[in-house]
């Protein structure tokens, strides 16, 4: 293929919701780039069929299939099998320069000059800001880099038991070597900082490109009201309120008529919701299903 690529990565059916209203945020700000996703064996086939009406490219990634010697390494630390899944995004050599978007940011603005940065450039990480954030990054896929973090992963593991930590002690000089690979918070903003530092988010928020939905904040973490097709966020993030009605707004146009009950998870939940219409008791109790879902997914 060559060229660009923004990148996400989906384990299941639920996190491939997100994964999808990512790429069509995405293609609202007229992305120049191709998209590109990252699928493990729990997504199911009707979801990836969704998934490649959308993106350029799906791409299987199963440790446990994978024949080559670094895998075969990983085999003996199961541990770490699902948390370095991200690590494939290196392996995607036919691009020659990619972002990493995790499956649950959403894009708000064109972010192209993204491309112009190099490996390894990414947002500080609120809880500590010496570490970048591994939720929106830029580098250049290579089958070397891939090998060489494998090995770094079977050597030193992890600080934070997730690819975050692991990344950070890979790319160590990030926190001082050069300022250019310090992207700006506005290409991930985390959630949570808008919480702990209002002001600041008041004040700098409207410029936000990318915010990245973590922990409780998660779009489908909220409620929503089926006749309504209302968000009604909980107190921490009522200041969300307008990009979390953005995510809703994308999935419910352009996702939900198209999901099938036969795909797992939330995914298979959302399919039965009917929107637009007046709740029934049937439809209350769905509701009350998903919401519990959707904290066992996370």
């Amino acid at each position: 293929m060559g060229g660009y690529a923004w990148v996400t990565l989906a384990t299941n059916d639920s996190y491939s919701l997100g994964a999808l209203v990512l790429a069509h945020s995405l293609k609202q700000v007229g992305t120049q780039q191709q998209l590109a996703v990252l699928v493990t064996p729990g997504v199911t086939d009707s979801m990836r069929e969704k998934l490649r009406q959308v993106f350029d490219l799906v791409q299987e990634v199963n440790i446990l299939d994978s024949r080559d010697e670094a895998n075969l390494r990983l085999l003996k630390r199961p541990e770490l099998g699902i948390t370095f899944t991200k690590l494939h995004c290196w392996r995607l050599t036919q691009f020659d320069k990619c972002v990493f978007l995790d499956a649950d940011t959403l894009v708000l603005e064109n972010c192209d000059e993204l491309f112009e940065r190099e490996e390894l450039s990414a947002a500080p990480d609120v809880g500590w800001p010496d570490c970048f954030n591994s939720g929106v990054f830029v580098y250049r896929p290579s089958n070397e880099t891939y090998e060489k973090l494998i090995q770094f992963a079977l050597e030193k593991g992890s600080f934070d038991g997730g690819d975050q930590g692991l990344l950070n002690l890979y790319f160590s000089d990030w926190a001082h070597k050069d300022i250019s690979k310090h992207l700006p918070f506005i290409y991930n903003l985390c959630s949570t900082a808008c919480y702990s530092y209002l002001p600041a988010y008041k004040q700098f928020g409207g410029n936000a490109k990318i915010i990245h939905f973590i922990g409780a904040s998660k779009p489908w973490l909220q409620y929503f009201d089926t006749e309504t097709r209302r968000v009604h966020p909980t107190g921490e993030v009522q200041h969300l309120r307008d990009v979390l009605q953005h995510w809703w707004n994308i999935f419910c146009s352009l996702i939900h008529p198209s999901l099938t009950p036969d795909m797992s998870g939330l995914a298979g939940a959302f399919a039965q919701l009917t929107l637009g219409t007046p709740r029934t008791a049937e439809q209350a109790a769905l509701d009350d299903h998903l919401r519990r879902q959707g904290w066992e997914v996370g």
